[in-house]
């Protein structure tokens, strides 16, 4: 069942997105439904707010006030379950029909990561397979998993140049 979770977005009175999720979470315990409700996140970002003193401190806030985001099976038990809670007024989508997110959407937030795996080391030559400089081969300077991104060193017009790429971007040459 869980194979077929996606990605809601739930529309919740403002200020209330952690009682939501709480609430939910003790549904979906008490009626055994984790292989239904998978994953709630309300998506946090750490910005830098300078206070009245002219002091700069980090804090979190939410990307999203007023939302929640659910990876579910939506069926209608799940949907009543949601949809009766204290404090949610919806589901983002038309009337009673939940869209749910895009892979693409969900990547872009990250919410769930694609695992890639690198067959390639620093000072490996590579062959570049996606993009503008596709065909390009160069050599492997850093490998950055956190960010998904590798640099290589390419020969453009007689000069090595740093290119900065994703990590399935390039394959090791043969």
């Amino acid at each position: 069942m869980s194979d077929n979770a996606k990605w809601y977005v739930i529309h919740t009175y403002s200020g209330y997105e952690n009682a939501v999720k709480t609430s939910i979470e003790k549904f979906v315990a008490g009626r055994n439904m984790e292989d239904m409700i998978l994953r709630m996140e309300i998506p946090m970002e750490t910005v830098k707010e300078v206070t009245d003193s002219g002091e700069t401190k980090e804090v979190e806030r939410k990307v999203f006030p007023g939302y929640l985001l659910i990876k579910m099976v939506m069926t209608d038990d799940t949907w009543h379950l949601v949809r009766n809670v204290r404090g949610v007024t919806g589901f983002v989508g038309t009337a009673n029909k939940p869209i749910p997110l895009t892979e693409e959407e969900v990547l872009a937030m990250g919410m769930e990561k694609h695992e890639i795996i690198v067959n390639y080391n620093v000072g490996d030559h590579v062959k570049i397979v996606d993009g503008p400089l596709a065909s390009f081969t160069g050599v492997v300077e850093e490998i950055d998993p956190e960010k998904n991104s590798v640099s290589v060193m390419v020969s453009m017009f007689g000069r090595e140049t740093p290119v900065e790429l994703e990590l399935d971007q390039v394959e090791v040459l043969d």
